[in-house]
């Protein structure tokens, strides 16, 4: 089993939509990149820390690879919003790839790279070192197996809506 660390705005948003892919075994919601240690929501998302709402995603490399978990978080983030995500403002809620070595900083840079070469636009990813993860409280994890109904709304108010199959009524 390996480890990556994504910021993509909501930690809500984003863990349960990386959860719909196969290879993807847990998605873990918490906060990286500040120097304050302990934190809390209510810390992060008043903005006075450098942290971002972050996920730690465990995935099986036989079954998927860390270019296509990077592919994935691509399509599902807006790489222009340099405020944040979606209706979610604030550092907290900006972009990163958390590189914990050598090999995966060069993955990643070469990655955003890539995207950058393909759109006319700039885009604000930031690649940074890892230096360590703290686990969001118990009611962020799984939020959407909890509260279904409460993230179909954050992902229609955010227009995160391609992920709303998952809410259809058959």
């Amino acid at each position: 089993m390996k480890i990556i660390y994504l910021a993509g705005g909501c930690f809500w948003c984003i863990g349960d939509y990386l959860l719909s892919f196969s290879g993807i075994e847990d998605v873990i919601s918490g906060y990286s990149g500040g120097k304050e240690n302990p934190v809390t929501y209510e810390v992060v998302k008043s903005q006075k820390t450098l942290h971002r709402e972050t996920v730690e995603i465990h995935y099986n490399e036989d079954k998927i690879k860390e270019d296509e978990i990077i592919d994935i978080y691509f399509s599902y983030i807006d790489p222009f919003d340099r405020e944040g995500q979606f209706i979610d403002k604030g550092h907290s809620y900006t972009l990163a790839m958390y590189y914990q070595n050598e090999e995966e900083k060069e993955l990643f840079e070469n990655k955003v790279k890539e995207l950058q070469k393909s759109v006319e636009s700039e885009i604000f990813i930031s690649v940074e070192p890892f230096k360590f993860f703290v686990k969001a409280e118990e009611y962020h994890q799984h939020y959407g197996d909890k509260n279904p109904e409460a993230l179909k709304e954050e992902l229609i108010n955010s227009n995160r809506v391609c992920h709303l199959a998952r809410f259809k009524k058959n």
